[in-house]
This record gives structure tokens, sequence and C-alpha cells, in this order.
């Protein structure tokens, strides 16, 4: 090689290693008014490194003598196989390697007597998918060119992870700590589920937050309540927070909206996609006989089992910020089970806030609002989440789901409650109003599942209802809050439903309007469990007694010219058991009211 050749191939390499290493001093996160920037060095998805691993949990959920081991993937930026260290974005769910499928009679059969159970039900298989090593592409293409590491774990007894499907369980809790726990060097993962060749989460931070939706926003709540340190945040979307306020309301056994006959163990069949040759063990133990034993299709009230799956009972050790968001016409997993989530952890002093919006099921906050807590609670950008006075963030109706209405709390603060009293006029329509009626008779419905709750709402005469509505409103109402109401009633037998829908008339009969567009909210009770949702009694024919529940949370706005009305009748068609037609609920109006948290209180009335 000749000396002129030399030179220039030297200052090219030289070229070359200077260009590679400000590259390489680039490629590190980059943040914009408290946000986390997409780096050009991060988004090459061809560069992305992807592979998985088996981390060991503290359980052993299938009985089988060795401690579960959960699958875990992990996509990363290229760059931290050379040192860069990197916070993580973690997704865990029990449906990435498939469902089983809706076969006839999978679901519970509705149609008998309150207090019966009905005939058994089909339990499909589960056909699992998947390869590794990649279990879900979700988060990544959002999450990796903005500076982060997206890890994915199916949950126990689902997919390439070992154990059993607990639908709730303390193994669901532990499976994502053990995740965290690995990505903080104090619990071991390895190449295979059989394996001792031991992977390192080196290019961890052992900074993480997680989110999801539904079952996959639940997980994030179960394993924060663990109390494990690295969850620094939390962004769970319509999760469920309670199995019994999932499949029961008060006592009443109740399906989840779309999902009529749904119950606790149909959701094992579903997602029971783990070891072929450890199904027959797990659903021996697991759905026939703790869940058999525990669920109770029976009476509905809430026992131990259901306790145990009641996420609220675990809060103490939880330490994680949480940003929460749901929908208020989400009637699959309804809102108040992000609210009583909200609502304890404000109590503990938890950093949190809140996202409502009015559509259904599923719905993450903005992706601003997303950024801005994940930049701070993962990266250390002081960006001001932690100093924000609004605390709630209410997409209203109409609204654009990306500029939420900003509250300092959820319900607005400057809500009060208006008590609403009943007056007769069945079959037809009574009236609410805000003065105590002078004594009157007793109303009479009965009970037939036949009619949809739409259809008894928008009849103008029926004796399978009692509707009572407010004079036409002269202006706006805003109710922002969780309604409540006490009923005082008689049954013609030992057991029925309850079911209450507050509604805005007249009904919208659009070509495009959602039925939601005229439900404010719902609830629905046991009567026999008018003492406790723990204690049941059958009911004496033609005895009165005093029912109070909650309904389901809401903020929304009543436009003017609309009637708010109160519907009381029995079995609802879309949710509850079909008994037999017939049964007579008699109520007592001098007993029975309605309370409402109006935004301005009673003089907006």
């Amino acid at each position: 090689m000749n000396r002129k050749l030399f030179k220039y191939s030297f200052g090219l390499l030289l070229l070359v290693q200077i260009f590679n290493a400000k590259a390489q001093e680039q490629a590190k996160p980059a943040f914009k008014d408290g946000q986390s920037q997409v780096v050009e060095a991060f988004n090459s998805p061809d560069k992305w490194i992807r592979h998985d691993l088996f981390v060991e949990t503290e359980f052993d959920s299938d009985g089988d003598g060795k401690l579960d081991r959960v699958h875990v993937d992990v996509i990363r930026p290229q760059q931290t196989e050379d040192g860069l260290q990197l916070p993580v974005i973690y997704e865990s769910s029990p449906y990435y390697a498939g469902v089983a499928p809706d076969v006839p009679g999978v679901f519970w059969d509705v149609k008998h007597e309150l207090g019966d159970i009905g005939p058994e039900r089909a339990h499909p298989e589960v056909t699992r998918l998947g390869q590794r090593p990649i279990i879900s592409n979700s988060l990544i293409k959002t999450w990796v060119p903005r500076g982060y590491i997206v890890v994915h774990s199916s949950s126990p007894g689902t997919g390439l992870s070992e154990g059993a499907p607990t639908v709730g369980g303390d193994n669901e809790s532990l499976a994502p700590k053990a995740v965290i726990d690995w990505l903080n060097g104090r619990a071991k993962g390895y190449t295979e589920a059989d394996s001792n060749e031991e992977v390192k989460a080196f290019w961890s931070t052992g900074k993480v937050g997680m989110t999801g939706t539904s079952y996959n926003g639940t997980i994030p709540l179960a394993a924060a309540t663990t109390g494990v340190n690295g969850l620094e945040v939390i962004i769970p979307v319509a999760p469920n927070t309670s199995y019994y306020h999932y499949y029961r309301s008060n006592g009443l056994v109740r399906s989840p909206g779309g999902y009529l006959g749904e119950d606790i163990d149909v959701l094992y069949d579903y997602i029971h996609s783990g070891n072929e040759s450890k199904r027959a063990s797990n659903n021996l133990k697991v759905r026939d006989t703790e869940m058999k034993k525990g669920m109770d299709r029976q009476t509905g009230d809430y026992n131990d089992f259901w306790a145990g799956r009641d996420y609220l009972n675990d809060m103490q050790p939880m330490k994680a910020a949480m940003l929460m968001s749901h929908g208020f016409n989400d009637w699959n997993v309804m809102p108040e089970h992000s609210y009583r989530i909200y609502k304890k952890a404000k109590e503990m002093g938890l950093e949190t806030a809140i996202y409502y919006h009015q559509f259904g099921h599923g719905g993450p906050p903005p992706m601003p609002m997303l950024n801005k807590w994940f930049t701070h609670y993962l990266h250390g950008v002081d960006n001001g989440i932690e100093n924000e006075t609004n605390k709630a963030f209410i997409v209203r109706a109409g609204d654009n789901m990306k500029e939420p209405t900003a509250y300092k709390d959820y319900p607005n603060p400057e809500a009060q409650n208006v008590i609403f009293y009943l007056n007769s006029g069945a079959p037809k329509v009574g009236r609410l109003s805000l003065t105590t009626p002078e004594k009157q008779q007793n109303e009479t419905l009965v009970d037939n599942f036949s009619f949809s709750g739409s259809a008894l709402a928008k009849a103008e005469l029926t004796e399978h209802r009692l509707l009572y509505v407010t004079p036409i409103l002269t202006e706006d109402i805003h109710i922002s809050g969780v309604p409540k109401i006490t009923v005082t009633l008689a049954s013609s037998k030992p057991a029925a439903n309850l079911s209450v829908w507050l509604v805005s008339l007249p009904w919208n009969e659009g070509r495009r309007v959602k039925t939601t567009d005229n439900i404010i909210t719902r609830g629905w009770a046991d009567p026999q469990n008018h003492k406790s949702i723990h204690e049941s009694e059958p009911l004496k024919p033609g005895k009165f007694y005093t029912v109070s529940f909650d309904l389901q949370p809401d903020d929304q706005i009543i436009k003017a010219g609309q009637q708010i009305g109160l519907m009381i009748f029995s079995s609802d068609k879309e949710y509850t058991l079909h008994p037999e037609p017939g049964t007579e609920l008699t109520i007592d109006l001098n007993n029975t009211q309605l309370t409402l948290p109006v935004v301005g209180g009673l003089e907006k009335f």
C-alpha cells in the first residue's frame, strides 16, 4: 500500500470511528416539553434486539413440585447492547397465546329461577398460538423509539408460562412482581423453562412502568399491590379491580355487559392456554374445586373467595404512582372499578390522577398525558406532573378524547347531593320532585325479562316498570359522582331481581345514536341482601324491606329540554338471570328516594 492510500484509508477509518462515537453519544433519550421524544437512533426496528426468557417466581401454582417460571419477551434498542441502560414499559396478559372458542353452551344458562344454578355448561379447550421469541407486539412502536425497553409476559398457566390461571389469585400478582424483581437483579431469568443458563437484565435501569387495558390493565394493579420495588408507575385502562364487582352487584348474580351468562369459571376456561399436560390437574384444583365452591351462583353473596380477588383489599403495600383511565359508558368493566381504587389511592396519599371519557370499554389517556407520566416516573424528568393541582380529567359528551376538562378532583368538588322523591303515576309515568309528597299509595310492577330496559324506558304505559321523571329541564344539569338509590319494596316471591336505570328522556331515536346516549347510569341489587352483601335471606312475601345501594359513577351534562328519569324494574334482560315472569314488586313510594350529585346543588333546580 502506498503512503497516500494508507493515509486516505486511515483517515477514512478515523472518520467512521468519530461518526460512530458521535452516533453513540447521541443515542440517548431526548425530552421536550416534559415528554420523551422519538430518537432516530432508536427508531430502526430492523436493529432492535428481540429475545425471550423464563423468569422464576416464588410460587408453584400447578403443584408439580417446582417453582413456576413465566415466559417473558424483551424488545430493546441496539444501543443497550453497548452499555446504554433504559427504563422498561411492561405489559402482561393472559390473552397473548390465544383464547377458547365461543362454542354453544360455554356461558351459564340464565333462564331459571333465582337460587338455582342451571345446567352444567360446556368447557372448550384453547389452541395455543404464538411463536418465540415474540409474545406480543403491543406498545413497541410507540415506546422503543422514545427511549424505553418494552417487556411482555404471559400470565401463569397461559402461553409458555408455567403454573395455573387463577383469575385474580395471588399468583397473578406475584408473577409480574417476579419479572420486575428480575429487571432489578433480585430474581433469576433463564434461557428456557427447564434450563439453568441465566439471562441478566444488564440493560435495565430498574425503573418499570406498567400499562394495559381490561385484564391487561388489572395486572399492573395486581403487581402494584405487592409493593415491589422498581414499579414506579402504573397506567391501568378499564381494569377489573374486583371479580365480585365484575360478576355480581350488591348480592345479585349479574353478567358483564355483552356476555350474558359469563362467570369467573368461564373466564378461566377462556384463558387456559398453558401446557396441555397440566390442564386437567389445573382444572380439578382451580375451576372444579376452588371456583365451584367459592363463586356461589345461588346467593351471589360476597365471601372469602371473592374477597381474595378484590384488589381493594390488597392495596396497603402499594407505593407506585397511578394514572387511572376508564369510560363512563363501559358496561363490561363498569366505571366503579376505577373509582374505588382511585379513591383508596388518594386516601393512602399516593400520587394519582384519573381520566374518564364518555365511551365504552377501553380508551387510554391522551398520548401527551401518558408520555408525561412515564417520562417523569421512569426517566426522572421534572415536568410538573406531581405538582398538578387538577387530579381528574373528564372528557365530556361530544368533546375530543384528547381534550378533557380538568377538575381538581373527581367527583367535581362543586357537586352537592340533591334528594328526589317519587310521585305516583303507574302504569304511566310519575314525577320526581324536590319536596316530600303527601302520603301516597304503593305502586306495583310485574317482572318480565322479555322486555329490554330500553323498551321499558320508551314505553308510554306498561306494568313491567315504574318510571318517575323530573320536569323538563330549563337549563343544563351537570351530574358528577355516584348517584344513590334507596328503595323500600315487597316481593310476591322469596327472591327477586332489582334493577334501576337513570335515563335521559325523551329517548333519542336517531339512526346513529347509541343506547348509552340516553342511559345516564345503572345499578342492580338483590333484595335478599338488604342487610349486607355478605348475607342473604329469603324474602317474606308481602313484607317490606329497604335496600340502599350506589349506581355506577358518572359525569354527564343533561341538556336543557330533557327530563331525568328514574326507572325501577326487576329482571334486566341484558344483565340479570331470567326467572319465570310474574314476580310482583310493590314499591313504597313514601320511603323510596334518589340522591343525585349535582354540580351547583339544589340551586340548579
